[in-house]
């Protein structure tokens, strides 16, 4: 009877040429089969002789059946399956921002409570509490989660070009301020044109630049307290600060005009050509930023900062939760304990350090060899690195603090120093105090809330609106939804606390 409604799954996911199948099974071989459905961050998706994920299915004794969907239409794909039933034994959500949406629509009617099980697995049972604590909803733990630094931000900048200028390393708010402008007027690369910009920035208000400067104000992260209440960023002066930062750095030409335009490859790009001599951004990437950048110029160098303090205060640095994507467990395609068992069991497998390791560095002796106890990626295999490692890194389950595992081998100073000052940023956090709350409003609205406020940042920079009618908007974001989200989110706040 099982065999015959395996079958009746299978021919129904082809029929409507599904990705996923509805139910686990086993192969010819015994392996367990698993169903995912994960982001991409890469270009294209693993080729279907991956050999990372070949080891994997074999060092695991698991058939894999994974949908790839591109990041960009991910959410989208996400909510699809969820509407028609289709989701699979495990199911990625992307980021933070997706889940936080979400999590209003999620019960135990429809996924399952795994806290109950993960202290019977050698490795989920090291995941860390306050991470998995920041994924709860309601009070129950639906997730595991794929973990990250809890800041990894900071300035990327041409030190060659502040050099130039006898410019150090800025400390403040008004020394980034004088480095964009010298990077714009004092022509830092020396050819005698008028052809560099101070900073690109992106259209993304989170990730593209603007978020990450808002903390150098002392704006606080997403929310913060005011007279004893939770209010949203955007309620306090340092966000204004912030919008006035960036639309005078505009109207000097001082960043990229075009900038609420820009995509964060676009973004990424006039720091790799030289047009732009700086990025507000992830200091993770300065590196191999560096490495694009030395194929044309051999002379340019770049330089990280993560330590700038504000008009008014010290340095900060806002911080996630721990965690990016997570994974979720629908109840339709693990219909017993039994099934949830298999696939947690799975889950642990990966965070075995040897699985950690292959999936984060490659196959050791073909993408990477240990040097001094580190991984340090072959160099000659960097390009089939890009093509066979880079596309199944979505699917690590904690991270280096919860798994005993190679850390990464710099490959010269300025690695060593961006993976020094992503730890140091522990030290300077500026924490979402909502990242445990949950707001049923903000899960139905939430979207549509922060458009408005988005939009209004935008307009604000572009001097297309002025503070009484960044104000008029704000108005507009409370009656529209906003002020039952801060109630919500205050209520279960004061609750929190009380306990």
């Amino acid at each position: 009877m099982e065999k015959k409604k395996l079958l009746f799954v299978g021919m129904f996911s082809l029929l409507f040429m599904l990705c996923v199948a509805c139910s686990s099974s086993s192969n010819a071989g015994g392996a367990e089969e698993i169903t995912i459905m994960a982001n991409l961050t890469s270009a294209q998706a693993p080729a279907e002789d991956n050999p990372i994920l070949e080891k994997l299915e074999e060092s695991t004794n698991t058939k894999l059946k994974i949908t790839w969907v591109m990041d960009e239409v991910y959410d989208e794909k996400l909510n699809a399956v969820i509407a028609t039933g289709s989701a699979p034994q495990a199911m990625f959500v992307k980021n933070q921002d997706s889940f936080k949406k979400m999590k209003d629509s999620i019960n135990e009617e429809q996924y399952w409570n795994i806290e109950p099980f993960l202290d019977d697995y050698e490795y989920l049972s090291n995941l860390d509490p306050d991470v998995l604590n920041n994924t709860k909803v309601n009070g129950k733990l639906y997730s595991l989660y794929s973990g990250r630094p809890a800041s990894r931000w900071g300035l990327i900048y041409r030190k060659d070009w502040a050099d130039n200028l006898g410019l150090e390393a800025p400390t403040n708010t008004d020394e980034l301020y004088e480095m964009f402008r010298a990077f714009t007027e004092d022509d830092p690369d020396g050819n005698g044109e008028d052809d560099t910009i101070g900073v690109a920035a992106a259209s993304d208000l989170v990730y593209g630049g603007f978020k990450f400067t808002s903390s150098y104000f002392g704006t606080p992260n997403n929310w913060g307290e005011k007279d004893g209440e939770l209010l949203p960023e955007f309620m306090f002066d340092s966000y204004i600060d912030t919008m006035d930062f960036f639309k005078d750095l505009r109207d000097n030409g001082y960043v990229n005009l075009d900038f609420p335009a820009t995509s964060q490859s676009d973004q990424n790009d006039m720091l790799i050509t030289g047009k732009a001599g700086a990025l507000v951004s992830c200091i993770c990437s300065a590196g191999s930023f560096q490495d694009q950048i030395q194929k044309n110029n051999p002379d340019a160098v770049l330089d990280v900062q993560n330590r700038i303090s504000g008009p008014n205060n010290g340095p900060g640095n806002w911080s996630n939760s721990g965690y990016g994507a997570v994974v979720l467990f629908p109840k339709a395609s693990n219909e017993t304990e039994e099934d949830l068992r298999e696939v947690l069991a799975f889950f642990n497998e990966l965070m075995k350090p040897e699985n950690y390791n292959l999936l984060t560095y490659g196959i050791e002796g073909t993408h990477y060899e240990v040097v001094d106890g580190k991984a340090k990626g072959i160099e000659s295999a960097a390009e089939l690195s890009q093509h066979e490692v880079r596309p199944v890194l979505g699917l690590v389950i904690g991270d280096e603090t919860t798994v005993d595992a190679y850390q990464p081998y710099p490959k010269n100073e300025l690695y060593a120093k961006q993976y020094e000052q992503i730890l140091d940023n522990n030290n300077i956090l500026i924490n979402d105090p909502t990242a445990p709350l949950d707001s049923e409003t903000y899960g139905e609205k939430g979207g549509s809330l922060q458009q408005i406020i988005n939009d209004a940042t935008v307009n604000y920079m572009l001097g297309d609106i002025n503070r009484d009618g960044f104000h008029k908007e704000i108005e507009r974001w409370k009656k529209e939804g906003g002020e039952q989200v801060i109630e919500e989110y205050n209520g279960e706040y004061k609750q929190s606390v009380s306990n």
